[in-house]
């Protein structure tokens, strides 16, 4: 069994790096971390990276645009900064898209930089079934949205594994920043509906031996931020 990968998440609102909790928007503040002052997006993603360096493996980040999945502006000008300074990064942005064409959109407001750009569409925010269905299968990120183990899917989206692209995030949203341990079974249910695919959990991871049992849930990758600010997880170690 491969070592879990940790993708380390910048959740970004109103120009800020905020924590993320319970899934619980209106309350998040600006970040107070470890790693680095202040809660200016390209610091916080630079100490993140480094906290998650491993050899041979390229430069990874989750970014939440948490304005533009409320339906408000996406953060364009912040997100081209962190292409622009860390020029060897893959980004995995949720912008709150509703369809490919909504994706394409925006990415191609990156221009040079959007090969880098690998756009996440959540169940919360997909527009319909058949949105699903026009997703790539290769490049594409879908991610099932659930909040006390119910699923937020307007979509259709979990009804439909035969739809799902390749990479799949098991998004928890009430054990995000909570401290209270990944939703392994959710992981397990899901993935015995496709498990061809690549899996990647989010919410809820605290340590090294949450990672390990995550790895044997047949996670590929876990989405982490509290865990690394806090100063709880290295995954160098």
């Amino acid at each position: 069994m491969r070592p879990v990968q940790v993708i380390p998440v910048l959740d970004l609102l109103d120009g800020r790096v905020v924590r993320a909790v319970r899934g619980e928007r209106s309350a998040y503040q600006p970040i107070v971390s470890t790693l680095a002052a202040g809660s200016e997006p390209l610091p916080i993603a630079r100490a993140l990276l480094e906290r998650c360096a491993r050899p041979q493996q390229e430069p990874l980040l989750y970014v939440a645009d948490l304005d533009a999945i409320q339906g408000r502006a996406a953060h364009v000008a912040t997100l081209q900064n962190l292409l622009d300074h860390l020029p060897d990064l893959t980004l995995w942005l949720d912008a709150g898209f509703a369809d490919a064409y909504q994706a394409a959109a925006l990415c191609h407001r990156f221009g040079e930089s959007a090969s880098r750009v690998r756009a996440v569409f959540g169940s919360e925010s997909l527009r319909s079934t058949a949105a699903l269905a026009e997703l790539a299968r290769d490049t594409a990120v879908l991610s099932l949205d659930s909040k006390r183990a119910l699923a937020i899917d307007p979509s259709g989206s979990w009804q439909r594994p035969d739809l799902w692209p390749r990479t799949v995030i098991v998004m928890t949203l009430d054990r995000v920043g909570a401290a209270s341990g990944p939703d392994l079974q959710m992981l397990r249910r899901l993935r015995g509906q496709a498990p061809d695919r690549v899996w990647v959990g989010a919410g809820g991871v605290r340590s090294a031996a949450d990672l390990l049992e995550a790895g044997v849930a047949g996670a590929s990758a876990w989405l982490v931020a509290s865990a690394l600010h806090d100063g709880q997880l290295d995954p160098r170690a």
